[in-house]
Parts: C-alpha cells; structure tokens; sequence
C-alpha cells in the first residue's frame, strides 16, 4: 500500500521524487505526442506558482472566502494539469467551468466565486467569454494555452524561480492543511443557478486513498487514456489515481478521436460514460454487422455466447471452452480494438446496461461500474476488479474508509472524509444536504446480500 497523501500537491512532489525523467503527462502538438516528464511538470507547475504570488495570488489567511480564485475553462491538456497544481502550490482555489455552459452560467459563476485570473484554452471559448468579460469586475488577466491574437499565452508566465521564491513557495506548502479548501466545482441544477461544491484537499485526497486499492490492476510501467473533462470531478479525481500510481497519462485529442488514440496509447484503463460505451459497442457490432457467411455466424455466436456470462457463478467445462474459442476468434479483435492492452474500463454517472456489462466482461475486459457525487469528491461504491466483489446491476461495493446506510425512506446517506465542506456561499443548502455528518444524496437505493450498493431512483 503506498503511503496516504494529505494534500493534492503531494501527488505531483511523490511523483517527481520517484519516476523524474519518466513521462507523466502526454497530448498531441501539431500531430505528435508531446511527453512531459515529472521533473518538467513539477518545474512548469513551480514556475507558474512563483508568478502567482508576484501577481498576489496565494491562499491569504486560508479562508476559503477570501482565498484568491483561480478559473480554468480548457479541454484536457497537461497544461490543465500544471495549472490545478501551481494554484493549489500557493494556497488559491481552483474553480474549473465546463466550457457547454451558456455564458449567463460562466459569468454567475465567475461572479460568486470572484475569479481573478482564467485559464482558456482556444479561441472560441475566448470569443465566448468575450461577451461577458465587462461584467466581471474582480477578472485581472485571461491567459490561453492556445496562441490567440490579443490574449497573453501561459508560457509569458513562465519564468526561472530564484532562491527566495522557492524558499516562499514552501513555506506556504508546509501551512497547507488538509482541511484547507483545494477547489470549488459549480453542479448545473435542474431549476436555479449553479451551485459551488466546496471541496477540502482532505475530501479529495481521501478519496484518492480510497481508491487506490481498486486500481491494483496496474502498475507503474502502464498508460491511460484521458478523455472525460477534468472539469467533472469524476476525471479529476482518477487522474490523480493515475498520478499517485505512478502511471503516464495521454490526454485524447477530442471525443472524435477516442478510437485512434486507444489504439496509438494503448492504454490499460480508461474511464467513460454508459453512452460512450454503448458506442464503442456499437462499433464492434457494425463491423460485426459487415462480417459475410461463416464469419458472421462465428460473430453472432460469440455475442450470444457473452450474453449468458455471468460473475461469481461457476460456468460449465463446456461453456468455458466455448468462451475460450470465442476469444480466440472474436473476443481478441475488439479489445484490440480498444489498444490491445485494456484490462478495465471504469463508469459511472448513470447506470450501464447489463448486456454491456456482459458482453465486455466475456471479453475480458472488465467493467468497474461506480457511484458517487461531486459533493462526496466523487465515489461511494465501485464494482472492483476482483470478480468476487462484483455484481452486474449494481454499483458495487463502498469504499474503505466511507460509510453508507439507506434511510427509512430508501435515501442513500453517506459519511466521511470525502463529504464536501458544504456548497460556496449557501449554508443554508449545506444544512439541508448534511445532518449530523451524513450527506444526503437524493438517489434511492438498496444493499444486497448486505455488500453491494444498488441504486433504483432518484428521491422526489
């Protein structure tokens, strides 16, 4: 088990100190992998925390209302990555803005939380903002890391760090509590404005630590792929997973090229949506679909024969020998065409069909379905690996360190470390979420065999 981490930070100082020249974070610049080595993201990441302070940016008395604030609104990119960690160096706040929102959203949200300087990534998200930056009054500078006409681009940010700055930016990283505010994540609710989830380094890290034992799959010496938005806490707090198992991450280029960039990273692991892998079946079955005579029955046969799979019951000689076939010559091909080296994909956000589950089981490639929320950092429960603790149509197991119990009313509650520190500048909805340290999730459910979480609905 590797040693607990207290501060997000930690992760990239662990990092560093353990794997220096081993590539971290990938993208594609003009067509080509681009790596970044620790040792480079760790110097970027301190570069840029040194010009916060020069610009006055840092965590003030760790007050999460007067900690300065900090906006990103960009794709996955390492230098998303860089930033988070820079800002959260200083003691400042994150606050990440899915770049879909209407631009009423962004300036409610830039407004509350009294954003002073945002992160962009391209041109039309500038154009975007555009229109509403007159109406930010605490907005001090806009940086991109796409080069736009106009707009400074990060890397005029990234200047050498003298002796006394390093000496200042630890100074500030040893007074960093766990409890100190890292990030506040604004959820679209169905009726009103957006609510600020605040999240500790505590809530997160801890969740973190949780987790690692379900990814005890991989190892140091593997890839993932990245393409769900590290707005979504979800995908941020997974890349820290990968991040504090030591494992390189390359970021997709768009969702458009998921396919193409599996096969080129090859990745181990990946995280999606239901929806998203539903297409990624859909693919497999239209090339299956285009298969002619003896092949295409040999296909047919294979997706009858994952449909009957099940998990923790014993198969019979005679199934498990057709699964074995069945592998050689379908199941193969499709996690081929996942990159060839998948071993688990992990979902959540929305129940998965159990025929997928199925069917990408059969085929040895596992799917750790999971459940949770922003406002607990995010997971509860997850399907694990290890076949024993799984069970299709049902979330899985809840995490070490995490307790859950189902009111009279069927609501599922939760307790711990993860639970938010309540919603930015709205006590009045924390006291309604959380009673007594249990947060109220407003999804119904039930446990069965006493082990796994299953959800049914959400409360009315």
């Amino acid at each position: 088990m590797k040693e607990p981490i207290t501060r997000l930070f930690d992760i990239l100082e662990i990092y560093k100190k353990n794997f220096p020249e081993k590539n971290m974070l990938s993208s594609k610049v003009n067509g080509v992998w681009e790596e970044n080595h620790a040792s480079k993201v760790y110097e970027l990441a301190h570069q840029l925390a040194a010009t916060f302070l020069r610009l006055g940016l840092d965590g003030k008395d760790f007050n999460p209302e007067n900690q300065d604030k900090i906006a990103i609104i960009s794709n996955n990119r390492p230098e998303w990555v860089i930033a988070d960690f820079a800002t959260q160096i200083v003691g400042a706040v994150l606050v990440p803005i899915y770049p879909s929102i209407t631009d009423s959203e962004w300036e409610y949200i830039l407004n509350e939380s009294q954003v002073k300087i945002i992160f962009i990534s391209d041109k039309n998200i500038y154009k975007k903002l555009s229109n509403i930056i007159d109406n930010v009054p605490t907005l001090q500078h806009i940086y991109s890391f796409d080069e736009i006409s106009g707009i400074d681009h990060w890397s005029k940010l990234l200047t050498e760090v003298d002796v006394n700055e390093m000496n200042q930016l630890n100074e500030i990283k040893y007074k960093i509590q766990s409890s100190f505010l890292a990030t506040i994540i604004y959820t679209s609710g169905t009726t009103g404005n957006p609510k600020g989830v605040m999240l500790s380094h505590r809530n997160i890290a801890s969740n973190v630590n949780s987790c690692m034992e379900c990814f005890d799959f991989c190892g140091s010496n593997e890839t993932a792929l990245s393409f769900l938005p590290l707005n979504h806490i979800f995908e941020r707090t997974v890349l820290y997973i990968y991040l504090r198992k030591g494992i390189s991450v390359f970021f997709a280029e768009g969702m458009e090229t998921i396919g193409a960039n599996l096969k080129e990273v090859k990745p181990v692991v990946f995280t999606t949506v239901p929806r998203l892998l539903e297409k990624v079946y859909e693919k497999i079955d239209q090339k299956g679909s285009e298969l002619k005579g003896f092949k295409r029955k040999v296909f047919n046969w294979a997706v009858s024969l994952a449909l009957k799979f099940e998990v923790n019951k014993s198969k019979s000689f005679f199934y498990n020998i057709q699964l074995k076939i069945a592998d050689i010559l379908v199941y193969s091909k499709w996690r081929e065409a996942v990159g060839g080296k998948i071993k688990a994909i992990v979902t959540g956000s929305a129940a998965c069909q159990v025929k997928l589950l199925r069917l990408f089981t059969a085929a040895k490639i596992i799917v750790m379905e999971g459940y949770g929320l922003t406002e607990t950092s995010p997971v509860i429960s997850v399907n694990r690996y290890q076949e024993k603790n799984r069970k299709f149509g049902t979330v899985g197991t809840v995490i070490k360190d995490v307790e859950v119990k189902i009111a009279e009313d069927g609501e599922i509650l939760c307790k711990g470390n993860n639970i938010m520190m309540g919603y930015y500048k709205h006590p009045e909805l924390t006291i309604e979420s959380i009673q007594n340290d249990w947060f109220y999730t407003g999804d119904i459910g039930v446990m069965l065999e006493n082990k796994f979480l299953k959800t049914t609905d959400k409360k009315k």
